[in-house]
This record gives structure tokens, C-alpha cells and sequence, in this order.
């Protein structure tokens, strides 16, 4: 557990005002309390784990159960509104905005989405339903995600259009950049 906690606090940068690093600590400590094999410990345990969900729920307007399935590096980079089921499953490094929906399409049908790595989700988004989302997705603001998305992709639009993410292109040799007047490096438009 304390590694975990460790690798947040650098994913958070040690801020303390960040409220998703709060909601992390929380998050561990109710994972960490099911390794607790006595039964007499483990009930308190239990107790002080609700309380402190339901107090980082009001806080911070972000629901993240004990049994949702974290990566390394897992960031929730903005408050309040997040919804997130107990079944989802997340991936390294993965990018979380205010006012996402991650869960099951409706309501007594298991199967909540599961995330590759590096996804980025933007605000507002909602992924729902026993679909995959691949490796380097990045799913727009407002999106509603139904269906799986193929690694190196973008969902946006709702209901989402799965695109190819493009290439970027970078210039092939130093000799394409130049220098402007006040000496930035300037890229020849194309």
C-alpha cells in the first residue's frame, strides 16, 4: 500500500490542495484494508474506509470505489462529478476530467468499460457498457462512448465516432527550422 501511496503523491506532485489525490489515499486505504485477514480488524477497518469514501464523495464530488481496477499513475485531474463503477478496470496512466461517467449501461446488466494505457478522457465524457478501450485513446469532451475503441484512436461526438489519431509530423532535419527575427525557431508552414 504504501508504495501505491508514494506513486500517487509523485503523480500528484505532493500538492495537497489537489482533490484527487485525496480521493487516491481514500481509494487505497480501502483496498488496503481487504489484505487485513482478522476479521476483528478488518470490521473497524471497514467502517473508517465508509466514512472517508462518504466524506471524500462530499468533498470532492468524485465516487471512486475500493474495487475499481487502477494502474500505475492513475490521475483524476479535476473536481467534482465523477462517477466511476466498481466493476471498471483502468490501465497505466490514464487521465481522468470533472463530470465523467465510467459504468454500466444500464442498470442490474454487469460490465463496466475496461481501459488500456494512456488513455485520456475529457470532461464531461461518458463510457458505458462492457466495451474496451485501447492503448493511446484519447476520448473527447462530451463524448458517449458505447462501443470499443481500437488502440490509437479518438472517440468524440456523441454517440462517438471512433478516428485514427494522425501522426504528427516533425521536421526531418535541423535544417527545415529557422530562425525568426527575435531568434525562436520557426517550422516553414507546409
Amino acid at each position: 500500500m504504501l508504495e501505491n501511496v508514494r506513486e500517487d503523491w509523485r503523480t500528484y506532485e505532493g500538492d495537497l490542495t489537489r482533490q484527487g489525490l485525496w480521493v487516491m489515499l481514500v481509494f487505497r486505504f480501502g483496498q488496503w484494508r481487504y489484505s487485513v485477514k482478522p476479521a476483528i480488524i478488518r470490521i473497524p477497518l471497514s467502517f473508517i474506509y465508509k466514512v472517508l469514501k462518504l466524506w471524500s464523495q462530499i468533498l470532492t464530488g468524485i465516487d471512486l470505489p475500493c474495487e475499481v481496477k487502477v494502474g500505475h499513475r492513475f490521475k483524476i485531474e479535476h473536481f467534482g462529478g465523477i462517477i466511476v463503477s466498481g466493476d471498471a478496470q483502468f490501465g497505466d496512466d490514464v487521465v481522468i476530467r470533472n463530470n465523467v461517467t465510467v459504468g454500466l449501461r444500464r442498470t442490474g446488466v454487469r460490465g463496466a468499460p475496461v481501459f488500456g494505457n494512456r488513455v485520456d478522457i475529457g470532461a464531461g465524457a461518458v463510457i458505458v457498457g462492457p466495451i474496451h478501450i485501447g492503448d493511446d485513446v484519447s476520448i473527447g469532451a462530451n463524448a458517449v462512448v458505447l462501443q470499443d475503441v481500437p488502440a490509437n484512436s479518438i472517440a468524440v461526438g456523441v454517440p462517438a465516432t471512433i478516428k485514427p489519431k494522425r501522426p504528427r509530423k516533425m521536421p526531418e532535419s535541423s535544417s527545415e527550422v529557422s530562425s525568426g527575427k527575435d531568434g525562436a525557431a520557426q517550422v516553414p508552414s507546409v
